[in-house]
């Protein structure tokens, strides 16, 4: 301790001070004791000190890292308070660097992977808020920053079958093997962490002060290889595979959480891309997942608040050249995006399921508009309506009580209404679906077989299955299009196909009908009906309407 003047020079200090500072207590008179304890290195902490001298401020405290005369470093806490009355204050200096230590050991612990002994999740991210705050007012900086964050393929089976041991042991290898890589490429900072562990099998590599997306593919081409040599662990020869997500970009503007995001999308597509690769952010792919994401948000609510429309496509009779039917596209007038074709919602559906809810919606609206057609123009043959059903449906709600009902509810004929599938769905039907196909075809209503000649192609299961149309795949139609170069071949095969249906006793539908060349092909090989922009693009009902009106149902 020592007593201190209004001018900072010490008036006393006991022996206590001047053995800590490494002299005697005499020599400490008169010396400022702003320097004997490097105040004058910190410009806020002489403020605070000279403030408490001048008698403005009650007390001032910190801590302050000094050098013995030994050459050995101490952390003293340096407290100063007035002394009422006598113009001096008192100046007390304890030796805490054995708290100093332990607190530095604690966060270690608290900040380090106990299994690879890597900086940890905590650690990771105060580096990176760090580096980009930094990089906002280092004029020396590139202000650019890089991730790679990486994830073992099939980590979990090396601890199922072997067991955890082996697999800290395998994590401990790989975590060598990456901080070697990122020594090597140069990208470690000195007194600095690049190489962490986040939990589980993931890790991640900070690049801070980046030069661009090159480095950072370097770096993770570099992680690759090294981890394809195999890991030699207590006798067991593993090989492992990881794949990586890159994430580079300027500093400026983003965050911390931000970049994470960025980098976990893109792991996400380097494991959907085939594992044990890396694969670079990509912002438009980013904002297509967003999109989809936002629609798979909005898509059940959207139902209820009538966001769905539904357009009609022609099914013209070749021969005839009259309506027979229609099929039925549904389209979402999204508030936000605009009108929305089926394939940029419908396999959203598929996924979360609200395709039941959705479908039932479009199959009872179609079915609404038939009979309306067909009471507005009795004069007329009606017109089938065709809708389109997802397996989902089938599995997850009772189709054929659903068909029924709204049959029932809108007065439609089931001779009228047609449910097309895709070739995959039906070919692969069995047990529940297989007895919801018949029991639809027992009530009358026919079932169509969707882009023909794309998949299975399980020509026994046309024997079997209650089908009575096949529609098929545009691409057959496309090869028709060079008149002057036509290809025996695509015409060959389609004729097979509509002679086969026609001895199964079913009807077939080309679609994608284009031109006046592609239609009469169709026609002199005994296709039954035709769709395509030839007649018309997917229309509203009352342009449908103009259609049955006309006399003989010509288009």
């Amino acid at each position: 301790m020592a007593v201190v003047d209004r001018e900072g020079l010490v008036v006393t200090a006991n022996p206590s001070l001047a053995g800590l500072l490494g002299t005697d207590a005499g020599r400490l008179r008169e010396r400022g004791a702003a320097d004997l304890l490097d105040l004058t290195a910190d410009a806020r902490h002489l403020h605070a000190y000279r403030e408490v001298l001048a008698g403005r401020r009650a007390r001032f405290r910190c801590t302050r890292r000094l050098k013995h005369p030994d050459g050995r470093s101490l952390w003293a806490e340096i407290t100063m308070t007035p002394v009422p009355g006598s113009g001096t204050a008192l100046l007390s200096v304890a030796d805490v660097s054995d708290r100093r230590e332990l607190q530095a050991r604690l966060r270690h612990l608290q900040m380090h992977d106990p299994v690879t002994r890597l900086p940890n999740r905590t650690l990771f991210f105060e580096r990176l808020t760090s580096a980009l705050e930094n990089a906002a007012y280092d004029n020396g900086s590139t202000g650019r920053i890089g991730i790679c964050y990486l994830d073992l393929d099939g980590f979990k089976a090396v601890n199922d079958t072997l067991g955890h041991r082996i697999g800290d042991r395998l994590l401990t290898a790989v975590a060598s093997r990456l901080t070697r890589c990122a020594e090597q490429y140069g990208y470690a900072r000195t007194g600095g962490h690049l190489v962490a562990r986040l939990g589980g099998d993931e890790f991640a590599l900070l690049v801070e002060d980046s030069t661009g997306t090159e480095q950072l593919a370097d770096l993770a081409q570099a992680a690759l290889t090294a981890l394809q040599l195999p890991f030699d662990l207590a006798g067991q020869r593993l090989a492992v595979s990881a794949s990586i997500g890159v994430v580079e970009r300027a500093a400026a503007g983003t965050t911390a959480t931000a970049l994470m995001q960025a980098a976990d999308t893109t792991l996400y597509w380097a494991k959907a891309d085939g594992k044990a690769r890396w694969t670079l952010f990509d912002p438009e792919r980013n904002a297509h997942r967003m999109t989809r994401q936002a629609l798979s948000s909005t898509l059940r609510p959207a139902v209820e608040r009538g966001e769905f429309t539904l357009e009609y496509q022609p099914l013209v009779d070749l021969e005839g050249g009259g309506v027979r039917g229609v099929e039925a596209l549904v389209r979402w007038e999204h508030p936000q995006f605009g009108t929305l074709a089926p394939n940029r919602f419908i396999p959203i559906a598929e996924e979360d399921g609200s395709i039941v809810q959705l479908g039932r919606w479009v199959l009872r609206t179609a079915c609404r508009q038939a009979r309306q057609w067909q009471i507005e123009h009795p004069g007329t043959p009606p017109i089938f309506v065709s809708v389109n059903v997802a397996v989902r449906q089938v599995w997850d709600s009772d189709l054929v009580a659903d068909v029924a009902g709204i049959l029932a509810e809108t007065g439609l004929a089931p001779d009228l209404l047609q449910l097309e599938l895709t070739e995959s769905a039906v070919m692969g039907s069995a047990g529940r679906p297989l007895q919801a196909l018949q029991a639809l075809s027992d009530m009358g209503v026919h079932i169509a077989i969707d882009d023909f000649g794309t998949g299975y192609s399980n020509l026994a299961y046309l024997s079997r299955l209650p089908v009575s149309v096949l529609k098929l795949d545009g691409s057959f139609v496309r090869g028709f299009q060079d008149e002057a170069h036509a290809n025996p071949a695509d015409e060959t095969i389609v004729e097979a196909m509509v002679q086969l249906a026609h001895r199964l006793g079913l009807t077939v539908t080309a679609e994608c009908v284009e031109t006046t060349g592609q239609a009469a092909r169709l026609r002199r090989i005994g296709c039954d009906t035709g769709q395509g922009w030839l007649y018309s693009r997917a229309v509203r009902p009352e342009r449908i309407a103009a259609m049955i009106a006309v006399s003989p149902q010509r288009v």
